[in-house]
């Protein structure tokens, strides 16, 4: 198997909840942080008063794209080519948009396989704070599966549970209305619970760093679970050019015929990050 490498840009999170918005070279936190500065001038007597100017934070705007995936050749035959993007966009201390779309495509023997769409935008509030409050939409599409469509709608809170310069843990739980139109069953509307543990830890003066994320989003009032989990090792060749491998695996109860409810993903790629 020949590791298809990847580059993906960043001038700096299925459903669903995404991870944590980008974070700062050093994770100390959801987002970067601004100081605004206090300006206060005096005029000349004559005017006998004196003027204060209070500079607003400048917005901060960071983005990467990511493009990895796997080749195997010989008995059997197969592609995966995996997109990613993450957009953050801080317009203050207390306000930021983020996200995070992705798309998937592979082939198994020549055969379409995959063709994953997903897109999502995201409002946190006090993302400085330990405490704090995010509510997002999402869409996703996908061949894997046999959704046409599926849409979400969610809101909650977040806790940061550790926020040291480098190890990052935070904890989220979320209310979320999903509605998914699958090709062969029945459409659902249903309201879930979606809880998400995400860490990041650095390591040898952030050579080495390790992201995971867990979603839990049990449904409410019926038996209908999806969960997943992803785990990242990065390892930074220069300022800007890191190796990256991700395995990541998703889960959902309730799948069309001849599908099974869990899939498991391993890719490997080169990250070109710039904060």
């Amino acid at each position: 198997m020949i590791g298809f490498l990847s580059v993906c840009s960043t001038v700096q999170a299925q459903i669903v909840e995404q991870p944590d918005p980008l974070r700062p070279s050093t994770p100390s936190a959801d987002s970067t942080k601004t100081n605004a500065n206090t300006d206060s001038t005096k005029t000349t007597p004559d005017t006998a008063h004196r003027d204060t100017l209070v500079k607003v934070p400048t917005p901060i705007f960071r983005y990467r794209f990511t493009a990895d995936g796997t080749i195997t050749t010989g008995n059997v035959n197969r592609t995966l080519l995996q997109l990613t993007g993450s957009i953050d966009y801080q317009l203050n201390n207390y306000f930021k948009l983020s996200s995070n779309p992705s798309f998937v495509y592979g082939q198994q023997s020549g055969i379409l396989a995959e063709r994953e769409w997903f897109g999502d935008f995201r409002t946190t509030l006090r993302h400085e704070k330990r405490l704090y409050y995010l509510a997002f939409g999402s869409y996703e599409r996908s061949n894997l599966r046999q959704i046409n469509h599926r849409w979400t709608v969610a809101a909650g809170m977040g806790y940061k549970l550790l926020n040291r310069k480098r190890a990052y843990i935070s904890i989220t739980d979320v209310l979320m209305q999903e509605y998914t139109d699958f090709i062969e069953l029945a459409d659902i509307n249903i309201f879930r619970n979606s809880t998400r543990l995400f860490g990041e830890y650095a390591f040898d003066n952030d050579r080495f760093k390790v992201t995971h994320t867990v979603f839990y989003q049990p449904a409410l009032g019926q038996y209908n679970v999806r969960w997943n989990a992803s785990l990242s090792v990065q390892f930074q060749f220069t300022k800007v050019i890191s190796l990256r491998s991700t395995v990541a695996n998703a889960y959902e109860s309730l799948v069309v015929p001849g599908r099974q409810n869990n899939d498991f993903r391993f890719t490997m790629g080169l990250v070109y990050e710039k904060q």
